[in-house]
C-alpha cells in the first residue's frame, strides 16, 4: 500500500486563500486521497518503508517541507526542498489560473478551452519539476505529482 492516506497542509502564517484557491485545494486533496501512488525509497540497504502514509506539507524557513509518517503518526521521513525551482512555474500557474477564472465568466467555450489547455501544460510542468526534485527521496506517479503541485501552489499563495 504505497500511497498517501491522509494529507495536511500547514498554512499557518499565510493569508486566507481566495475562494478559487480554496476550491483548488479541496479538489486536489479529494482527488489525491482517492487515487495516488507515493513511496519512500530504500535507505542504507534496508527495505523501503511501506505505506499508507500521512503527509504534511508546509513552508518553513523558505523551504518546502514534506513530513512523511506512518498511519499511526510515526515519523518516517522529512524532505526539504528549495522553493527556487518552483517559483517561476508557480507564478505562471497563478497567472494562467487567473486568466482562466476570468475567461469562464465572459468568454466563449473555444477560448476557455485554449486557456485551459495552457493551464494544464503549466500544471504538468510543475508536476515534472516536483518529480525531479523528489528523485531519490520519494517516488510518485504523474497524477500524484500534479495534485501535490496544486497543493504547493496553495502554500505559495501567501508566500
Amino acid at each position: 500500500m504505497s500511497r498517501i492516506s491522509h494529507i495536511e497542509i500547514d498554512s499557518s502564517g499565510l493569508p486566507a486563500p481566495t475562494p478559487e484557491v480554496e476550491q483548488e485545494r479541496k479538489v486536489a486533496i479529494f482527488d489525491l486521497l482517492e487515487d495516488n501512488s507515493f513511496a519512500l525509497p530504500p535507505k542504507d540497504g534496508a527495505a523501503p518503508p511501506e505505506g499508507p502514509f500521512r503527509l504534511s506539507l508546509s513552508i518553513r524557513e523558505k523551504r518546502l517541507v514534506f513530513e512523511v509518517a506512518t498511519e499511526d503518526a510515526q515519523k518516517m521521513s522529512e524532505i526539504h526542498l528549495s522553493l527556487g525551482p518552483f517559483r517561476q512555474v508557480v507564478k505562471d500557474y497563478f497567472q494562467i489560473c487567473e486568466s482562466y477564472f476570468e475567461a469562464v465568466k465572459r468568454l466563449p467555450p473555444s477560448q476557455i478551452e485554449a486557456i485551459d489547455m495552457a493551464r494544464r501544460g503549466i500544471h504538468n510542468e510543475g508536476a515534472r519539476v516536483l518529480q525531479e526534485r523528489l528523485e531519490g527521496k520519494a517516488e510518485l506517479d504523474i497524477d500524484t505529482a500534479r495534485r501535490l503541485f496544486t497543493l504547493i501552489c496553495v502554500l505559495h499563495f501567501g508566500g
